[in-house]
C-alpha cells in the first residue's frame, strides 16, 4: 500500500469533500451528508466589520494531513470522535466570526482620517464638533481625486466614455443611498444640497400643492430652524397654522401633548429624529404612527441620526427623510431626499431646466419622473460619487458598533462633566445620541469654546440655529461637544480636564 506522501493528488471538488468528510467522520445528526457552507454575502461580512470568510477549498497539505490521520484512525467509521479529536477544517467546523464590537477599533479607525493628525495651537487636535460637520476618511478623499482624475463629464446625455463613466458613478451612489437607507427603489433618491434643500424642495413642492387655508402643519421645539423657517414661510403663504409639539424639562417630546395636536386639519408633520441641540433622540416609529390615524404627511429630519444609527425607511414609514453628506463624512454641499414613490410622483418640479425635462416647446413641457424631476440642472455629481463613498466606509466599520462606541462615550463625557461644579447639561433624555450641551454660569459659552480651542478642542459654541429649544431651557447658547466613531476616551477625558481648569480659574477670579 502507497503511503500518503506517494498517493497521486488531484484537488477534489465539493461533492468529494462532501463524501470523505461523511466516511472518515460521521454523518451529520438526521443522516444525510455534509455540505459545504456557502461564502457569506460580502455586505454582511463587512458590516460585521471583519473580512468575508474564504471557501476555497484547502490546500495539498491539508488533505494529505486529513488522509494521514484517517490510516491510523482508531475510531470505527462513523462513529463521532471525542471533542479533542474534532477536526479544524473550516468545511467542517467554522469558528464563530467576530462581532462588530470585538472588531471596532477607534484607533484604527482614526487613522482612516488624515485630517486628525493636524495639530492646533501646537496641541494635537481633538475634533468634537461633529454635529456641525463630520471629518472624511481617506477612502472619500480618494474616491473624490479618482473621479476627478478618471471620470470628470456631465452625465446622462453624451456618447462618450467620459460621461458614461460619470454616469455610472453617480447613478450607483444613488444606488449606494437606497441600501443604506433600506429604500424600496433608487427612485425614491433625490440629490440635493443638504438637509436644508431637502426641507425647502418639500415645502415648495409638495406644500404649496397640498396644505391650504386653515391646514395645520406640526412641528416639535427640537428642531433646528432649517425645520422651522420654510413652514413658517409655507404657512404665511397659504393660510395655514404651524403648531409646535412641546418637551418636558429632560428635553423629551410630550407623546401626549403632541397626540392632542394631531386632528383632520393635520396636514403635515415634520421633527428631527435626534435633536443638533441637545442630542435627543425622538420616538419616530411611534410619532409616524401617530400622525398616520390622520392621514398626515411626515418629513422625518435624519441630518443628526444617520452617522449615529441603523435608519430603515421601510420600517420607520415617513413619506420624507432628509439628511447631509458632510454629517455622514461624506462632502460638504450634497443631501439627499428620500421620498415615498407614490408621494413624488404627485409632486410638482420646484426649479426648472435641463436635466430634469423630457420635452420642452414654447407652449408647454414634459417632464421626467422622479428622481430626475427635481434634479434640475447639473448637480454635484463628484460630491455624489463622495458621499456614496463615506456610506459604504460607515456599512464597512458597522452602525452598531458605532452605535455602541458613541454611547460608551456620551455615558464617560457625561459622568465627567456632572461633576464639574456650577456645570449644568442642558437635555438629559432617557435615548439620546452623542451630544451633550452645557452651560456654566458666569461663564459665556463663546469663552468656553476659545478657551477650549487653545488646547487643540474643537467644539461648537453658540445657539446652533436651534434657538426655540435653548429658549425653552432658559439659555441663549451652549457650549456643544458631539462625537463621532474616530473619537476616543482619552479625548472625552481631555475635554473634561480642560473644562474644568477654565471653570476652576473662574471660580478663582
Amino acid at each position: 500500500m502507497p503511503t500518503v506522501n506517494e498517493l497521486p493528488f488531484s484537488l477534489p471538488d465539493e461533492t468529494e469533500l462532501s463524501r470523505l468528510a461523511t466516511e472518515l467522520f460521521h454523518a451529520p445528526p438526521g443522516g444525510g451528508t455534509f455540505a459545504l457552507p456557502a461564502k457569506p454575502p460580502l455586505g454582511s461580512a463587512l458590516r460585521a466589520g471583519v473580512p468575508a470568510l474564504s471557501t476555497s477549498l484547502p490546500g495539498e497539505a491539508e488533505l494529505k494531513a486529513l488522509l494521514a490521520a484517517a490510516s491510523g484512525c482508531p475510531h470505527p467509521l462513523g462513529a463521532p470522535l471525542p471533542r479533542s479529536a474534532e477536526p479544524s477544517f473550516y468545511f467542517l467546523n467554522t469558528p464563530p466570526m467576530a462581532t462588530a464590537a470585538q472588531a471596532f477599533d477607534p484607533a484604527a479607525i482614526r487613522r482612516d482620517f488624515p485630517i486628525l493628525n493636524e495639530r492646533v495651537n501646537g496641541r494635537p487636535l481633538i475634533w468634537l464638533d461633529n454635529a456641525a460637520t463630520t471629518q472624511k476618511p481617506q477612502a472619500v478623499i480618494e474616491r473624490l481625486s479618482e473621479f476627478y482624475k478618471h471620470e470628470n463629464s456631465n452625465i446622462h446625455r453624451a456618447a462618450h466614455e467620459l460621461a458614461a463613466r460619470a454616469t455610472d458613478a453617480y447613478e450607483k451612489a444613488r444606488e449606494t443611498v437606497k441600501h443604506f437607507l433600506n429604500a424600496s427603489t433608487s427612485e425614491e433618491i433625490i440629490f440635493v444640497r443638504g438637509a436644508t434643500e431637502a426641507i425647502n424642495l418639500v415645502a415648495k413642492s409638495w406644500g404649496r400643492q397640498n396644505v391650504g387655508p386653515g391646514d395645520e402643519i406640526v412641528v416639535s421645539w427640537l428642531e433646528h430652524h432649517a425645520n422651522i423657517v420654510p413652514w413658517q414661510q409655507l404657512a404665511s403663504e397659504t393660510g395655514a397654522k404651524l403648531r409646535v409639539a412641546p418637551v418636558d424639562d429632560r428635553g423629551q417630546v410630550l407623546l401626549d401633548e403632541y397626540g392632542k395636536l394631531l386632528n383632520s386639519r393635520t396636514k403635515l408633520v415634520a421633527f428631527t429624529h435626534v435633536s443638533n441641540a441637545l442630542g435627543t433622540v425622538t420616538p419616530a416609529q411611534q410619532m409616524i404612527q401617530m400622525a398616520r390615524r390622520y392621514d398626515a404627511r411626515v418629513l422625518l429630519d435624519g441630518a443628526q441620526s444617520v452617522s449615529h444609527m441603523r435608519v430603515d425607511v421601510q420600517q420607520l414609514d415617513p413619506d420624507f427623510f432628509v439628511f447631509s453628506g458632510h454629517k455622514v463624512f461624506g462632502p460638504t454641499g450634497i443631501g439627499v431626499l428620500y421620498g415615498k414613490r407614490d408621494v413624488l410622483d404627485g409632486m410638482p418640479p420646484w426649479q426648472g431646466g435641463g436635466n430634469m425635462i423630457k420635452d420642452v416647446t414654447f407652449e408647454k413641457t414634459e417632464y421626467q419622473p422622479p428622481p430626475g424631476r427635481f434634479e434640475a440642472g447639473t448637480g454635484n455629481i463628484a460630491d455624489a460619487v463622495g458621499l456614496g463613498a463615506a456610506l459604504e466606509y460607515l456599512e464597512r466599520v458597522g452602525l452598531e458598533a458605532v452605535a455602541r462606541h458613541e454611547h460608551e462615550l456620551l455615558t464617560h463625557a457625561t459622568r465627567l462633566l456632572r461633576a464639574i461644579p456650577g456645570l449644568r447639561i442642558i437635555g438629559n433624555a432617557a435615548e439620546k445620541a452623542g451630544v451633550i450641551s452645557f452651560v456654566i454660569p458666569g461663564l459665556p459659552s463663546e469663552e468656553i469654546g476659545q478657551s477650549l480651542n487653545l488646547e487643540g478642542i474643537a467644539v461648537r459654541a453658540g445657539h446652533h440655529c436651534a434657538q426655540p429649544i435653548l429658549r425653552r431651557f432658559g439659555v441663549e447658547a451652549t457650549v456643544r461637544p458631539s462625537f463621532a466613531l474616530y473619537n476616543t476616551h482619552s479625548d472625552v477625558e481631555a475635554l473634561a480636564a480642560g473644562v474644568q481648569r477654565i471653570a476652576s480659574g473662574a471660580r478663582r477670579l
